[in-house]
């Protein structure tokens, strides 16, 4: 991802988590989450983070088409904080090569976890089906006041 890709990302991750969160935690909840997060000024600076490793996928055209981000702890654990993909690519294979290339660039690692807010069945099962497992149920991080998360895991080849 390069700084040309953060207003197209920032529309992609608006649209989806208004199309995936909203009829779980209510539309207004969802873009007041979603405007602070997805900004283009903090999709600059999450590019500039070390710790942060953002991919795009794009159409033959050059249009964004699915975008993905990981985050490394200072223990060394890295976390699939966002996948995404346009609607229109529901279907398609791209959400599945976004997150093999999310695993590639982490290869060597013993494993990587992410959250999904419970109630997004659709990332539960498309999880499940890439080798995933719930680990864990919390509160949720993503300023979902009373809901809760499942803490996915998937070990990786050594």
């Amino acid at each position: 991802m390069t700084e040309q890709d953060v207003l197209a990302v920032s529309k992609l991750l608006g649209e989806s988590w208004r199309n995936t969160y909203g009829p779980i935690v209510g539309l207004a909840e969802t873009a007041k989450i979603s405007d602070v997060h997805h900004a283009p000024p903090r999709l600059v600076e999450e590019l500039a983070d070390t710790n942060k490793t953002a991919v795009v996928a794009e159409r033959p055209d050059g249009s964004l088409a699915g975008y993905a981000m990981t985050k490394t702890d200072a223990l060394g654990d890295v976390m699939l904080d966002r996948l995404h993909i346009e609607k229109s690519e529901f279907g398609t294979g791209l959400a599945a090569d976004l997150l093999d290339a999310v695993l590639s660039i982490h290869a060597g690692l013993p494993s990587i976890a992410l959250e999904v807010l419970e109630g997004n069945d659709r990332a539960l099962a498309f999880y499940r089906k890439h080798g995933f497992e719930v680990v864990d149920r919390k509160p949720s991080s993503y300023g979902s006041e009373g809901r809760m998360s499942l803490i996915m895991r998937k070990l990786l080849a050594r």
